[in-house]
């Protein structure tokens, strides 16, 4: 298995989403293929859409909770929400 990413920041964003929420986990420093397997499990792990973009996961609503209990869980170390 591949080494967890040492940190990860967790925010919420509202601009230029037609006035939806989501949480965006930026600074995970994986490589692209990672950062995809990340976004499909994130995906099934919370029931939500989401997406990549400029190498930051995007996930539909406001999952700032979850999301941080989720990347702990899979030994990330500092995450900051």
């Amino acid at each position: 298995a591949a080494v967890p990413p040492a940190r990860a920041v967790v925010r919420i964003e509202r601009k230029g989403r037609g006035g939806k929420e989501a949480t965006v986990v930026e600074k995970l420093g994986l490589p692209a293929d990672a950062l995809a397997r990340w976004l499909e499990e994130a995906k099934r792990a919370l029931g939500c859409g989401g997406g990549i973009e400029e190498g930051a996961l995007v996930l539909q609503g406001d999952q700032r909770e979850r999301v941080a209990r989720w990347l702990e869980g899979r030994g990330v170390r500092k995450v900051t929400v």
